[in-house]
């Protein structure tokens, strides 16, 4: 028996590492220097000069003002400091959960989006309680490379109405199309040169860093890849000077932002009420109102900051629960002071990655940043031109397409292709809801599509003892999906080809077996009996044997080869002979043509005049095979 000393180590070292996954920065906050103080300090702000921007401007993609964005910038990042796991992510809007919600409050007012948050936090939670991170692994890749791929065109599209200088009201992707190739001809030429010149220059300055320079030229690598990294700060601040300028003197051409609300937004509590119309909602309608989404939205936003995780965990595993937790709060809080949904954004986190961010504290430089930019700025983003922020989400969004794995996935399994291509299509035409719904569905019935369709081969194998069989060899699992297709393969092949041979069914490569298979390989041996054709099941995994067991099944089972040639002679009633060699009798079973037997060495075979002709089945062994129970 353990000594109490021991006991209470074991659970000091329990709590410890309880302590060290729920409260990471328990784990890594003792070990913090100076070092990586610097560090976190240049990333942070690094970051913070993205996610300025790309947050002004996803709120507009949302659908929202712009102050809304940075409201959902600052409260995830501080959430992450103490509960996220992964030193390189940082929360905030992004382009997938924007145009998401922009898609529930088209018609009404902003107090869904901000619902929606708080919604998005509270299933992630319970997922993250439940541990129903597993539910993730349902969407696979070819599906998530479809509705990313979808998404990124759907926002692209989008933000030509504002690249252009175009005003009408729209509501989809085909309907926005339509609109803007109506409404080309009213492009502003100062909106359209100032977008299209925006977008050249920020994808130049996106190589400008990928530039290779000798090794001695350390200081002006970094000095271009801060250059680059900071590009979308740097295109929107000589825009809107720009457009100060220019307002300054005259009236400035350009489409501004408009007036941004200044200050820190007010906590208060989620809108679980609203009025749209004049008219009150309560929170059933407003749920009601908001549909799939409440799923849909927290699993998305998992799904993106898991994976964004795994890509720079530098093979490390990662804990799906913790991230679920982590966003949940991040969500729920920031639904407090009016946030949209937010996620890892993959961008920012490979800024902040190539930044040298030492530990998660750097997401506190961003999350000041945002809140300066918030109490000192915003009477200047009333000149940020909209052209400039659409380019901006164009430029964030075209790498999102993910084109490139087309021919891998040709080269390697065409069937993946289907959903890709198919939820791709229908996120276009439908919507995103549908769109990946629909996609992981089709990849389900891809996935069940073995199991009702198995692998089925079929010979007649000879044994040691001579003896023909129609050996069925199944390629996947028994479950009920499959049954009926697995009887009449089996029946109408030893109809053909297996004339009155036992017929044996491999379960080497059966994994697992269901009451209904069970039942339908008891019915199907019982009709071959009643033909004279026993039915055997060899070597199936102790797990399925016991569901065969358990069901009352009267299949016989055999566990190897020399069992199964056993169990064949005995139910084919075939006699086996004596045979002399080097002085010893062995007892073997004649095959039908002995012929067969001539050897290298001689032997002595003693045949008796009359040749074998016992049938297959005796008479007594019928009887054996017809007492078969008929469960």
């Amino acid at each position: 028996m353990a000594s109490p000393s021991k006991q209470r180590f074991k659970r000091q070292s329990w709590y410890r590492r309880l302590m060290h996954k729920r409260l990471p920065i328990t784990k890594w906050l003792p070990e913090y220097n100076s070092e990586k103080a610097l560090a976190d300090i240049i990333a942070g702000i690094t970051v913070g000069l993205t996610v300025i921007p790309q947050a002004l401007a996803y709120a507009t993609l949302a659908g929202l003002p712009p102050q809304y964005g940075l409201y959902s910038s600052f409260m995830g990042c501080f959430i992450y400091i103490i509960f996220g796991s992964c030193k390189d992510i940082t929360l905030g809007p992004t382009a997938l959960l924007a145009l998401m919600t922009y898609e529930q409050i088209q018609g009404r007012n902003f107090d869904y989006a901000i619902l929606l948050c708080f919604l998005t936090g509270i299933v992630q939670l319970i997922m993250g309680i439940l541990h129903l991170g597993v539910l993730i692994d349902f969407i696979s890749v070819p599906v998530t490379v479809g509705f990313t791929s979808a998404t990124s065109v759907i926002i692209a599209v989008s933000q030509l109405k504002g690249l252009l200088g175009l005003q009408f009201q729209s509501r989809g992707f085909i309907d926005t199309l339509k609109k803007i190739l109506v409404n080309v001809p009213n492009a502003k030429l100062a909106d359209s040169v100032l977008g299209v010149t925006c977008i050249i220059i920020l994808l130049v300055m996106r190589k400008i860093k990928d530039i290779n320079l000798p090794a001695h030229q350390k200081g002006l690598k970094k000095a271009l890849w801060l250059f680059s990294t900071s590009r979308n700060a740097i295109i929107v601040l000589i825009c809107s000077v720009m457009a100060y300028v220019w307002e300054a003197h005259s009236k400035s051409p350009f489409k501004l932002t408009g007036t941004v609300k200044d200050g820190l937004p007010p906590w208060n509590l989620p809108p679980f009420s609203t009025v749209v119309d004049g008219r009150n909602v309560t929170f059933i309608e407003m749920c009601s109102e908001l549909g799939s989404s409440i799923v849909l939205v927290p699993i998305i936003g998992v799904l993106g900051n898991v994976a964004i995780a795994k890509a720079f965990a530098s093979g490390e595993s990662v804990d799906a629960t913790q991230e679920l937790i982590t966003l949940s709060f991040a969500n729920i809080l920031g639904s407090f002071l009016s946030a949209m949904p937010i996620t890892g954004s993959f961008s920012r986190s490979a800024v902040n990655h190539a930044s040298g961010v030492a530990t998660q504290f750097g997401s506190l430089y961003t999350g000041i940043l945002v809140i300066l930019a918030l109490s000192l700025l915003t009477p200047y983003f009333y000149y940020i031109p909209k052209a400039s922020l659409a380019a901006v989400i164009i430029c964030a969004v075209i790498f999102m397409i993910e084109y490139e794995v087309v021919k891998p996935m040709w080269r390697s399994r065409r069937a993946d292709l289907v959903p890709a291509f198919a939820t791709f299509a229908l996120c276009l035409v439908v919507g995103v809801e549908l769109g990946i719904v629909a996609g992981v569905l089709l990849n389900v019935v891809l996935l069940l599509y073995p199991s009702a369709r198995p692998q089925l081969d079929a010979e007649i194998v000879t044994n040691n003892s001579g003896l023909n069989y129609l050996l069925i060899t199944v390629g996947n699992s028994l479950y009920f999906p499959g049954v009926e297709y697995i009887r009449q393969y089996v029946t109408r092949t030893a109809s053909n080809q297996g004339g009155n041979m036992p017929v044996v069914i491999d379960c080497r490569y059966v994994l697992g077996a269901d009451f209904t298979a069970a039942k339908g390989l008891c019915a199907l041996s019982n009709a071959l009996s009643s033909r004279g054709q026993p039915l055997v099941l060899l070597s199936p995994r102790a797990s399925v044997a016991a569901v065969f067991s358990g069901a009352g099944s009267s299949v016989l089972v055999v566990l190897n080869a020399d069992e199964l040639d056993l169990t064949l002679q005995e139910l084919t009633g075939q006699i086996p002979l004596p045979v002399i060699k080097d002085g010893e009798m062995k007892r073997i079973t004649p095959p039908p043509t002995y012929t067969s037997l001539a050897t290298e060495e001689s032997l002595e075979v003693v045949i008796s005049d009359d040749r074998n002709n016992t049938p297959l089945l005796s008479a007594v062994n019928r009887k054996k095979v017809s007492e078969v129970d008929d469960t």
